[in-house]
C-alpha cells in the first residue's frame, strides 16, 4: 500500500466533540475545550503521522478542526464561519461529527448544506455513543442523516473515551489519496506557540467565568520571549464592559490570579520550560462587532506583523513529545 496523505476537515454544530476528537487523534492537546458553545474560534490544524507497518508505507493525516457551525450575528461570528468555509476548500475528506445524544436540528442541517456546497467526500461520525446503551437506537438517526447526504462511511466513536478511534483512523487513511508528507515527522501543528498560549489563557477564562463573560472575552499575547529555561509572556484579556473587567480581575485580583496560575501550568507543560506570565484586563466596548479588531485576532495576521520583531524560535509551533 503506498504512502497516503491528505487534508481532513472536522465539521459540526457547537459542542459535538470536534476539538476533543482532534486532540484524541493527534495525541496532544492542540485545541482548547470547554462545555460552552463556540469555544473554538479559529481553524486548528493537527498532524497525525501513521507509521509504516508490514506491507504498508504509512501516511499522514492533516486534521483541521473548525468552529461550530452557526448563523453568525456579529463580526466575530462571521469571521468564524469564514474559517469553516476556508477549511472546506481543497480538503480531501470531511468528517461530519454529530452528538448522538441530541436530535438532528437546523444547525446540523446547516453543516450538511456546507458539505453539499463543497461537494467533498464525507464520513458521518457518530460521537458519544457511550451515552447510548442500546446501539439499535442509533439506526433511526443514521437513516435520517443518510436521507440528507450520501455519506461514504458511518463510524461510531466516543472521542472522550477514545473508543472506535483506531477503526476511524484506518478508515480515514484508506480514503486518502497516495501523496507526499506535508509536514516533518516531529511536527504536529502549524500553530505558533504564541497563539496556543493565548488560547490556553482563554480556556481558563471560559472555565472560570459564566453568563456572558466567556463570549465577551478574547486574549491577545503582547510579548512572548522564549528562552531555554524561562519563557516570559505578557497577555491582555479583552472584555466589553467595565463590569466584566471587574469580574475577571476579582476581589483583590483573586480571579485573575486563578486564571493566570492555571494557564501558566498548562503553558509550561506545552513549552517544556518555566513560564513567567503577566496578565492584564482591558475593556474594549463592542470588539465582537469591530471587523478590524476581529481580524487582528487571526494568528496568521499577528505572525505577519511580528515576523521582524521576535526571534524565529518564539514563533515556532510545538513539536511532538516522545
Amino acid at each position: 500500500m503506498p504512502f497516503r496523505s491528505g487534508f481532513v476537515c472536522i465539521l459540526g454544530r457547537p459542542n459535538a466533540g470536534k476539538s476533543t476528537l482532534l486532540n484524541a487523534l493527534v495525541g496532544e492537546k492542540l485545541a482548547i475545550i470547554s462545555p460552552k458553545p463556540q469555544t473554538t474560534r479559529n481553524r486548528i490544524q493537527g498532524v497525525v503521522h501513521v507509521p509504516k507497518r508490514k506491507g504498508k508505507d504509512g501516511g499522514q493525516i492533516v486534521l483541521i478542526d473548525t468552529p461550530g457551525v452557526h448563523k453568525p450575528d456579529s463580526s466575530l461570528g462571521r469571521k468564524m464561519m469564514v474559517e469553516v468555509r476556508e477549511a472546506l476548500e481543497g480538503c480531501d475528506l470531511v468528517l461530519v461529527i454529530v452528538d448522538v445524544a441530541h436530535k438532528l436540528d437546523p444547525r446540523d442541517q446547516f453543516a450538511l448544506e456546507l458539505v453539499k456546497q463543497s461537494k467533498a467526500r464525507a464520513f458521518l461520525i457518530l460521537n458519544k455513543v457511550d451515552l447510548i446503551p442500546e446501539k439499535s437506537k442509533l439506526l433511526p438517526l443514521i437513516e435520517e442523516y443518510r436521507k440528507l447526504y450520501d455519506f461514504a462511511e458511518v463510524v461510531p466513536i466516543s472521542a472522550l473515551k477514545r473508543k472506535g478511534l483506531e477503526d476511524l483512523m484506518k478508515t480515514i487513511l484508506a480514503a486518502l489519496p497516495a501523496g507526499p508528507a506535508y509536514f516533518p515527522e516531529d511536527e504536529i501543528t502549524d500553530q505558533p506557540a504564541r497563539f496556543m498560549a493565548a488560547e490556553i489563557i482563554r480556556e481558563q477564562v471560559l472555565l472560570n467565568t459564566s453568563e456572558e463573560i466567556p463570549y465577551a472575552t478574547t486574549v491577545i499575547v503582547d510579548n512572548f520571549e522564549e528562552g531555554k529555561r524561562l519563557t516570559r509572556i505578557g497577555a491582555t484579556i479583552y472584555c466589553e464592559r467595565d463590569g466584566q473587567k471587574g469580574i475577571l480581575v476579582g476581589k483583590g485580583g483573586r480571579m485573575l490570579k486563578k486564571i493566570g496560575t492555571s494557564a501558566r501550568i498548562q503553558i509550561e507543560r506545552m513549552l517544556g520550560t518555566k513560564v513567567f506570565l503577566e496578565l492584564y484586563v482591558k475593556a474594549e466596548p463592542g470588539w465582537r462587532d469591530s471587523r478590524s479588531f476581529v481580524e487582528e485576532l487571526d494568528w496568521r495576521r499577528q505572525l505577519e506583523h511580528r515576523m521582524f520583531e521576535q526571534p524565529a524560535d518564539s514563533q515556532a509551533p510545538p513539536k511532538s513529545r516522545a
